[in-house]
């Protein structure tokens, strides 16, 4: 396929010391967070060319069902990329895993039948700009599947969340926010939400600043206003 070209230069997110943390820490939470059950859902019944922004270690590779002919990666942290293109390799899917940004995708418009944003929206840095380039990329009725940390319901935790987001929390994570309202977000964008519920994460023990997320469908109108 071809690419678009971009101003972005592919190392435009560097976070070496995170990227190795979350290496270790995202496979761990695989079994004992329950993440590996959420992935499956998430990418259940996809089919057709999929972009995923924000790939990370691939970890959603593993999951994603026969009918996906083709999977492009958007990744910006180097490493990170690295252990992408070795898990699409391990999971026998046709998966391009390329550098860029989500608020810049290097790819044409109206070029895929499906979108994947996983513990991504959270982190990038022009939310209503990447899920904008979501919308251009997607073909009309095209399907985003998404699974993002949001605002917590309960005031106490949203101020702890409010907290850290304007703090050290994205110093240390590699630019993460925890309390974004994503779900809000996404429709804003012009997406039509279809259908979501809240998760927590992990399902048990101490409850985090993480641990309130929303998983859902939501649709690119076959015409954008």
């Amino acid at each position: 396929m071809r690419l678009r070209s971009t101003r972005i230069p592919e190392d435009a997110v560097h976070h070496p010391v995170f990227a190795r943390f979350y290496a270790r820490m995202s496979v761990a939470a695989e079994t004992r967070a329950g993440l590996a059950a959420v992935r499956s859902e998430l990418l259940a019944d996809l089919s057709g060319r999929v972009i995923e922004i924000g790939a990370g270690n691939g970890l959603n590779f593993a999951h994603y069902p026969p009918a996906v002919s083709e999977v492009v990666a958007i990744e910006p942290e180097r490493s990170l990329r690295q252990l992408a293109v070795r898990a699409a390799v391990r999971a026998g899917i046709p998966a391009d895993v390329v550098p860029g940004t989500a608020e810049a995708l290097p790819v044409k418009s109206e070029a895929f039948d499906g979108a994947v944003a996983s513990l991504v929206l959270c982190t990038v840095r022009d939310v209503e700009r990447s899920l904008a380039e979501l919308v251009r990329v997607l073909r009309p009725g095209g399907e985003l599947r998404f699974f993002e940390h949001v605002r917590a319901d309960d005031r106490a935790m949203a101020a702890t969340q409010w907290a850290l987001d304007r703090t050290v929390w994205p110093l240390v994570t590699g630019g993460c926010h925890t309390g974004r309202d994503t779900l809000a977000a996404i429709e804003r964008a012009g997406f039509v939400v279809e259908a979501y519920r809240r998760v927590r994460m992990p399902e048990w023990g101490v409850r985090l600043p993480t641990s309130a997320c929303v998983l859902g469908t939501a649709r690119r109108p076959s015409v954008v206003h």
